[in-house]
């Protein structure tokens, strides 16, 4: 078959799109990725896959939306895809409309986290849910990372076709396992980062956007007896409210953007995420996978994977208190981090191995 993978930018075709690309690659499919251009389109190039860059905004810009719309569907009937495969929200809903104005035979999109959620504005969960419902009606597949969403979508009747599946979310078990080599990339990396060797080191990747919690972070940090190592940025396409990284405790090591995610995790000894929102996070998953206890927010996907008192901590959303409390229990307590360590990465092996996850979807979608 002749596949899109289609998404808003590239550094999500990239970092996350990219092992599902290369197995239907590997199972004799031809794959092409759309999204805009940047950075990390000659990476995915390097792997062997063909890009098609078109432009598509992170913005409620209508004039915009058709503009792309329209080459999505000048691009959809001259490659003559099998399937189109959409992720992403702006993005997935231009596509959904585009490829079945072009006559693509099967649509299929995967919500790795529908926008609308319990604690959004009544008004606004009902536009969103709308325009799901609308895009639903262009869609033979639809896989949600996250059961709860999967539920949501079953109850509000979000796909036409009759497949609704929670695919869960996956990483590769090799790249984040635990330390292996006595501790030597642990003292590397903490020489690095100012960060005495007997510290602990509290350790959160993702943009740097106020919706991942990063100023109740900042201020639960102040006070603490631990260290944080904060790695991530804020995307130029990225339309959420910034961090002000203005004034943040002393004990903060705001990172940037690090290709050695997995060496981090290995040279800490706690996960956070204190998202407001999420579909699936990898980045729970991998600090599970690398043996780490997590502390997360109570939201939909996180409390999934979380098992509280189990494998981590979660606390309400935005509540710095709780934060810096569950902070403090799992910093002072090391037979704690290594239980609910040793829990997750059991857990997240039985459930989160990117090879299952995978398998999931070429089999659901018939390309194995």
């Amino acid at each position: 078959m002749k596949i899109c993978q289609l998404c808003a930018v590239d550094f999500t075709l990239y970092h996350f799109l990219l092992p599902l690309i290369k197995a239907e690659q590997a199972a004799g499919h031809e794959v092409v990725g759309v999204c805009s251009n940047g950075e990390w389109m000659h990476k995915v190039r390097e792997q062997g896959v063909r890009t098609v860059p078109v432009a598509i905004a992170r913005t409620l810009n209508p004039l915009s939306h058709w503009r792309s719309y329209r080459r999505l569907v000048r691009l959809f009937r001259r490659e003559r895809f099998d399937m189109v495969h959409v992720h992403t929200p702006i993005a997935a809903l231009l596509g959904r409309l585009a490829a079945k104005r072009a006559g693509v035979p099967t649509v299929v999109y995967t919500a790795h986290g529908f926008y609308f959620h319990e604690r959004m504005a009544l008004w606004k969960r009902a536009l969103f849910v709308a325009l799901e419902k609308w895009g639903g009606w262009y869609i033979d597949i639809l896989f949600t990372q996250a059961e709860e969403d999967a539920e949501s979508a079953r109850r509000l009747r979000l796909c036409r076709g009759k497949v609704i599946e929670a695919i869960g979310n996956g990483v590769d078990p090799a790249r984040f396992a635990p330390a292996g080599d006595g501790g030597e990339a642990r003292r590397r990396l903490r020489a690095e980062l100012n960060t005495p060797e007997d510290s602990v080191v509290v350790m959160m990747t993702g943009r740097m956007v106020a919706e991942k919690g990063y100023p109740e972070l900042f201020a639960a940090m102040a006070g603490q007896d631990a260290i944080l190592w904060a790695a991530g940025v804020r995307l130029e396409s990225d339309h959420a409210a910034p961090v002000d990284a203005a004034g943040v405790p002393s004990n903060v090591r705001l990172l940037g953007y690090r290709p050695d995610v997995p060496d981090l995790l290995r040279a800490a000894d706690i996960f956070t995420l204190p998202s407001h929102r999420e579909g699936m996070p990898r980045s729970i998953i991998e600090a599970m996978m690398t043996g780490l206890p997590v502390i997360a927010t109570d939201i939909r996907g996180s409390r999934e994977e979380v098992v509280a008192g189990d494998t981590g901590l979660l606390v309400p959303v935005n509540d710095r208190k709780a934060l810096a409390g569950a902070i403090r229990e799992l910093s002072c307590n090391p037979t704690m981090r290594k239980r609910m360590g040793a829990a997750g990465r059991t857990r997240a092996l039985n459930l989160y191995d990117e090879a299952k996850v995978i398998g999931r979807q070429l089999t659901r979608m018939k390309l194995v």
